[in-house]
């Protein structure tokens, strides 16, 4: 794994058969470790921070390997490993966890907020129309480069609920859970999130993906 470079932990020496896998953790890192690394970088923008939790999900893993049973993919398992880790590292920043989260002026000024067409989009901040079905969006991986980095740049606990809602597919209960905040609180930073990443997106996917004229 390019990222975990020559920090990556002693893994080897143990290998496992489960079922029809074969388990083989001197195999982990070249084979799941820029995935996981991936994976977690998406949930907590920190380089180092993601580094860690893969490694230590490598460990833990090492140290469950008798109990994996099989029933899952071995990436599935490690993913599942990881995913626990991120939640617990969410649990302990969650002081960092805004309870009062204002919605934002702008939020409020999308939509109308008297007459016939309140709560209907304001005509100058509607969503720009995209020209593409989302199913066809998440095939592009240049978009999805261009989403991930968008994701990156939001406030930590707005990435935090986006994430855990959307990319994980997590009830707002379990997020309300996980985190230790009102459903109020989900719906308020769900609903900033992606506000901010529609104005990334437009700027940064809209505008690349204009045809060019020749001046």
């Amino acid at each position: 794994m390019r990222q975990l470079g020559s920090v990556s932990p002693d893994l080897g020496g143990r290998v496992a058969r489960t079922g029809t896998q074969e388990i083989d953790p001197a195999a982990w890192v070249d084979r799941h470790g820029d995935y996981l690394y991936r994976y977690a970088l998406l949930h907590i923008n920190d380089s180092a921070l993601a580094q860690d939790l893969v490694q230590d999900t490598f460990l833990s893993a090492l140290g469950a390997l008798s109990s994996f049973r099989g029933e899952s993919q071995e990436r599935t398992w490690l993913t599942g490993i990881l995913k626990r880790k991120i939640i617990d590292y969410y649990r302990k920043k969650r002081p960092d966890f805004s309870l009062d989260t204002p919605a934002a002026p702008e939020i409020a000024s999308d939509f109308q907020n008297s007459g016939s067409l309140r709560g209907h989009w304001n005509p100058e901040r509607a969503p720009r129309d995209w020209g593409v079905s989302p199913d066809r969006l998440v095939e592009n991986k240049e978009f999805m480069e261009i989403l991930h980095r968008c994701i990156r740049q939001l406030p930590e606990h707005f990435a935090s609920v986006f994430v855990l809602r959307e990319i994980d597919g997590h009830t707002t209960e379990e997020i309300c859970k996980f985190l230790d905040i009102t459903p109020s609180n989900v719906w308020v930073m769900l609903h900033r999130a992606r506000h901010l990443l529609r104005n990334c997106m437009e700027i940064n996917w809209l505008e690349l993906d204009k045809p060019k004229t020749n001046d």
